[in-house]
């Protein structure tokens, strides 16, 4: 697959992960009322939720880096 194209699949998908990411992460908050707990609880679920989508984002970018294999 061409850099380019591997460039724009990974672009869509780290859009789509990132949104569906983050309405996951805020329907996890409200299921678990997070917002009446400890503010130390709250600020840990929210330290931990904005980090939680960074590896997987770190993936989908190695992914879109790496250089096609040469045809032989």
């Amino acid at each position: 697959m061409p850099i380019r194209t591997r460039k724009l699949l990974g672009t869509i998908a780290l859009l789509i992960f990132i949104f569906v990411y983050a309405l996951l992460a805020m329907l996890a908050a409200v299921v678990l009322q997070v917002r009446g707990l400890n503010p130390l609880v709250e600020l840990a679920y929210y330290a931990i939720a904005g980090l939680l989508w960074v590896p997987p984002a770190a993936l989908i970018i190695s992914w879109m880096s790496k250089s096609p294999k040469a045809s032989t």
